[in-house]
């Protein structure tokens, strides 16, 4: 199994990926949400500036916020400064569209911005679709500037049964965040499901991403450096289900959680854009108000915190049902916690 970090793009997050490389990780993510982090551009190109090996992801462009032919040549320009180090991950926009209030893009569009990238990374002439019309457009003078020669994988994040189907007919990779243990190994098996029922013969490269903490003997479950490390997956699990953009199962001892947070996100103003206060450092960080929601059952239920014994289990069960990768990501200002996770995945 590989094993890799995610990062939310901060300018100095390339001091943290260096670190990792160091440690033995294959993989670095980085996060694409354009109102919380800065230009994953920038940083993905500052990363690969300081590292050699290890390769670095985006997780996920969106292609309602960035035209095609821009983020080909982005991808492009990466893979000249790490040839062979880039992966193209791409999405509907779960948080870079929540983010401005907006519910994902629907897959004719994925498919759509996958051909064209696909097409022009390639080399080839493509016709898109402007708003001026349909227009042939390829590369005009990649040699040397920006490198087209080395292959970038692309990778698709996928939950529901249209998805996964699209994911098995055109990606190279498939990648979920794992809420729910059992729930993860299923849906390994359903996107293996639909490679099957298309007819594709090359397994997709499954990748489990996660937030947790590796807790010492006697710390507790919803203890200071487990919420700053955890808590962020914790309640992004609440704003899904608030905001009905994850389809869930509830565990009975959070309902109430669920609930009294439901309640909370009522109150938000202005009330036609709850969704800015909403996902304010949604995925970053905890915001005060949403502290008291962070009960060891919660924390339990929605991320990896436990014991390192506890914890290389459920990575081991993970690899046994399928997938290729597991991705922890660092939470800001806590960056440390990649030393604890590279001596847990040594025992793996």
């Amino acid at each position: 199994m590989e094993f890799g970090i995610a990062v939310a793009s901060p300018l100095d997050s390339w001091k943290v990926v260096k670190r990792a490389e160091e440690l033995g990780f294959s993989h670095a993510w980085f996060y694409d949400t354009q109102m919380l982090s800065p230009d994953i551009f920038v940083t993905m190109a500052l990363a690969a500036e300081h590292t050699s090996k290890i390769k670095l992801a985006s997780g996920v462009f969106v292609p309602s916020n960035r035209i095609a032919p821009v983020c080909a040549n982005g991808v492009a320009s990466l893979n000249r400064l790490a040839p062979g180090r880039i992966i193209c991950g791409l999405g509907t926009g779960f948080t870079a569209r929540n983010t401005m209030g907006l519910p994902p893009i629907k897959l004719g569009e994925l498919r759509e911005y996958i051909r064209v990238i696909r097409g022009l990374l390639a080399g080839d002439t493509v016709e898109v679709d402007f708003p001026e019309g349909r227009r042939k457009i390829r590369f005009l003078n990649p040699d040397g500037l920006i490198n087209i020669a080395d292959p970038v994988p692309i990778h698709l994040s996928a939950f529901a049964p249209k998805a996964r189907k699209l994911t098995a007919e055109v990606a190279d990779g498939w990648m979920t965040f794992v809420f729910d243990h059992e729930r993860a190994l299923g849906e390994a098996k359903q996107i293996d499901d639909a490679c099957r029922e298309i007819g594709r013969k090359q397994p997709l490269y499954k990748t489990a991403f996660t937030l947790g903490c590796v807790l010492g003997d006697r710390e507790p479950v919803d203890g200071a450096r487990a919420k700053a490390q955890a808590g962020p997956l914790a309640v992004v699990y609440l704003h899904g289900l608030v905001e009905a953009t994850l389809s869930l199962s509830l565990p009975a001892a959070i309902r109430t959680v669920v609930e009294d947070y439901r309640k909370q996100h009522a109150g938000y103003e202005p009330a036609d854009a709850r969704y800015l206060r909403m996902h304010t450092l949604h995925l970053l960080g905890v915001r005060p108000e949403e502290e008291r929601f962070l009960t060891p059952e919660l924390i339990r239920a929605t991320t990896f915190t436990g014991r390192a014994d506890e914890l290389v289990e459920r990575i081991r069960a993970l690899e046994k049902g399928g997938y290729q990768q597991f991705v922890i990501q660092l939470v800001h200002g806590q960056e440390s916690a990649v030393e604890d996770w590279a001596r847990l995945c040594e025992r793996v």
